[in-house]
């Protein structure tokens, strides 16, 4: 089995899940708890939550956790309509995760006003547009992602967040996919919120966190109530087992998976390289623009990605964003690149991982190509090289 969706999540590192085991029943207390054992559960968050602000570059009073990025993200826009107590602004990029467009359709529908960032046809915001629409209007806050989940595309994060300072606005940036990935310091980019997640880093799914400045905290109001854990940010009984790993992931992240981006963009380039040479029309989308190194969005012209993955059981790949890929719609990524619906639907994602291996990537090519061959063969389109 050659497992090539690394981008829709991660197995757990041993040394995270090590980390994690004495505090599901060994070191069980809860934090909030006054005696020893709660202190203990309590300073295991806390360690946690400097590791997550380290790889960020950012302060641990900035980092609120939560159960993943789609909370995050939710926090983020949805807090701060909450905390300014009234309709929001709201511009974010159309090629945006699911969380953050949904989110944003959601307080429209109650009022706010949002438009979404157009981006050019290799994946990139649209920097032009961004400052048109900056000066159009008084915007509240302003969302773009770090690196794109389905292309591997990086924007131009630093620059949009001084566009976006000099309006007044705060920027919102989702960085699910940078960490690990790409140096990133939001501190540096001048980043007012970050979200991040656990189970796309080698860490536990169910664990993430919105890291905010205290300037933007000042503005965002919880969206969960109860006990008001997380500095009345976020109430509910912390899972500590699964930030602690969270934690230790970022700390990982930060050594192991900097140091191994040389070796995973090797192994992607083999990939597209083999791939390309061997089938004929095949193309790959955001080329030409710096890339995430382990990710690569390719069309295959005249093959449904869901029939190419459907003939190829022993390569795990996929056809987008997990979180929308079980949807009968196309990309909306690459309807926003400019694809058309049928280039959107011949379309797949490899993201290769710590584990993945050149074997691994030569069996890719060769099931991938044997599956175009036999739905092209249907077709009478060209046979594969």
């Amino acid at each position: 089995m050659a497992y090539l969706d690394y981008n829709a999540t991660t197995p757990v590192d041993r040394r995270v899940l090590e980390t994690m085991m004495p505090l599901f029943a060994e070191r069980f207390g809860n934090p909030s708890s006054g005696h020893g054992s709660g202190r203990t559960a309590a300073q295991a968050v806390e360690e946690a939550r400097e590791k997550v602000a380290d790889a960020v570059g950012m302060g641990a009073s900035d980092v609120v956790f939560t159960s993943g990025a789609t909370e995050a993200n939710n926090l983020a826009l949805t807090g701060l309509r909450s905390g300014l107590g009234r309709t929001i602004r709201i511009l974010a990029g159309a090629t945006e995760h699911k969380s953050v467009l949904q989110t944003c359709a959601t307080l429209a529908d109650a009022g706010s006003k949002f438009k979404t960032i157009p981006v050019h046809p290799d994946g990139t915001v649209d920097i032009g547009a961004l400052e048109c629409m900056m000066s159009n209007g008084d915007i509240d806050v302003v969302s773009v992602m770090a690196a794109n989940s389905e292309t591997g595309v990086i924007h131009p994060v630093e620059e949009v967040a001084c566009i976006v300072h000099d309006h007044g606005a705060l920027f919102h940036c989702d960085a699910t996919q940078a960490i690990g990935k790409i140096p990133f310091d939001g501190g540096k980019i001048g980043a007012d919120m970050v979200t991040l997640s656990s189970h796309k880093i080698y860490g536990p799914k169910g664990c993430g966190a919105l890291v905010a400045t205290r300037e933007s905290r000042r503005r965002i109001a919880a969206i969960i109530y109860g006990g008001g854990q997380e500095r009345d940010m976020r109430s509910g009984t912390p899972n500590v087992p699964a930030i602690a790993g969270f934690g230790e992931a970022c700390s990982i992240a930060a050594t192991d998976g900097l140091a191994d981006i040389p070796r995973q963009r090797h192994l992607r380039d083999e990939f597209e390289s083999r791939l390309l040479e061997t089938v004929p029309d095949v193309s790959v989308n955001g080329s030409g623009v710096e890339r995430l190194s382990n990710t690569s969005n390719i069309r295959l012209c005249g093959a449904l990605a869901d029939a190419v993955m459907a003939r190829i059981p022993s390569v795990e790949i996929s056809t987008g964003s997990a979180c929308s890929s079980n949807t009968m719609e196309p990309s909306h990524v690459l309807l926003a690149m400019g694809l058309d619906r049928t280039a959107a639907d011949e379309s797949v994602r490899i993201s290769v991982g710590r584990e993945t291996t050149a074997t691994d990537i030569k069996s890719a090519v060769l099931e991938i190509a044997g599956a175009v061959e036999s739905i092209r063969a249907i077709e009478g389109r060209p046979r594969v090289i």
